[in-house]
């Protein structure tokens, strides 16, 4: 028994090791040290937004250097026992070191996925669209069932929902949506949702009951905030008002205050109808477009790179990344990483954890492979 509680705790310290080889924790330590030093200044509490913003960042940070003391504390006090254990056995003593072993295992899986969001927006809210593809009422349908997977996943894991932009179709469904999920860690969380989502089944619109495709993109991107500084020009903006389209009573305005911002030299558009008046919603969609920008340039970026090292670009409008099959049997597989369940309905009321940890940990082994 002991033995096998030597082994044990040996994994664990080795995966324990792991997880502090991604976190960095020396470098979490300056970091922490930079932003105490940030809010100490006498001005730090002018900028309002930003200070706020700077706390929060700084509370995670602390928050899990905490975490990772307090982990090699237990893994620490645990090896003594077991070296206890091996002169004068006691039975109980065992039993507890078991339990505790148990649980430190359990607290190194819940860290070794969160070690893994170690990039700079990770922390960040997530800015997530949905956009129907080709397909009518059936593709609408399909991007109101995903929209409802996500709110149903915020609302599991403890993120608040702020429902910025919905547009219904005149059947059924929804042609988009724009919500922004915010809590630690929301976009990293979310970021490998982005991609072409598609989905097998007998169509419920369909009178033949004949088995149809259909396709909706989900775009996720970290809100920036004031972090970055991105060079909007008022002549490249075209920007129209209109009449929110809500699911209805409150969420109904009789006024023109929706607002829609389309960036002419790039055509990416952002629109917001969540607030009451129109130059909230301007303010937002501002700050959508923003964000969004921010991405585009990253993504030339890496394109740029892509063909500067010979690797064959992707001419289609999104990359599907996953399929989700409801006949002629159940299975929902990630085509990146291989990971696949067939329990339908608990994804679609949403189970993704296992989904968002393969492409996590799928995506720090690639990284890796490039490094190396």
């Amino acid at each position: 028994m002991i033995g096998e509680l030597k082994e044990k705790h040996k994994q664990l310290k080795e995966r324990f090791e792991g997880v502090k080889e991604i976190a960095k924790p020396e470098q979490m330590e300056r970091e922490l040290f930079q932003l105490d030093s940030q809010m100490g200044k006498s001005d730090f509490w002018q900028d309002q937004k930003k200070a706020q913003e700077v706390a929060s960042r700084r509370n995670v940070l602390a928050g899990k250097l905490a975490e990772l003391k307090e982990l090699q504390k237990r893994l620490d006090d645990t090896e003594e026992y077991i070296q206890i254990l091996e002169m004068e056995g006691d039975e109980d003593t065992e039993k507890e070191v078991e339990k505790e072993l148990e649980s430190i295992e359990k607290e190194i899986g819940r860290l070794e996925t969160e070690s893994l969001l170690s990039q700079e927006y990770d922390f960040k809210d997530a800015i997530l669209t949905l956009q129907s593809g080709s397909g009518g009422v059936e593709a609408c349908d399909w991007t109101e069932m995903l929209l409802r997977m996500y709110l149903r996943w915020a609302e599991k894991n403890g993120f608040q929902v702020e429902m910025v932009d919905y547009q219904p179709d005149d059947v059924a469904g929804i042609k988009s949506a724009t919500l922004i999920i915010k809590g630690p860690y929301a976009y990293g969380y979310l970021k490998g949702e982005q991609g072409v989502h598609r989905l097998v089944r007998i169509s419920p619109f369909d009178s033949n009951k004949r088995r149809h495709t259909s396709f909706s993109a989900v775009s996720v991107i970290p809100d920036i905030g004031e972090d970055v500084k991105v060079d909007i020009k008022e002549e490249d903006l075209r920007i129209d008002t209109f009449r929110s389209s809500g699911a209805g009573g409150q969420h109904v305005n009789t006024t023109d205050s929706a607002v829609r911002i389309v960036h002419l030299p790039t055509g990416i558009t952002v629109s917001c109808q969540s607030e009451r008046s129109q130059i909230q919603n301007r303010a937002k969609a501002m700050q959508m477009l923003k964000a969004r920008l921010y991405q585009y340039e990253l993504e030339k970026q890496k394109e740029k790179q892509k063909e500067l090292e010979g690797e064959k670009k992707d001419i289609s409008w999104g990359s599907q990344i996953r399929s989700y099959v409801f006949h002629p049997y159940q299975l929902v597989k990630d085509l990146r990483t291989g990971y696949e369940t067939g329990n339908i309905e608990a994804v679609m009321d949403g189970e993704i954890d296992g989904f968002i940890e393969s492409y996590l940990k799928w995506q720090a082994v690639n990284k890796k492979d490039r490094q190396e």
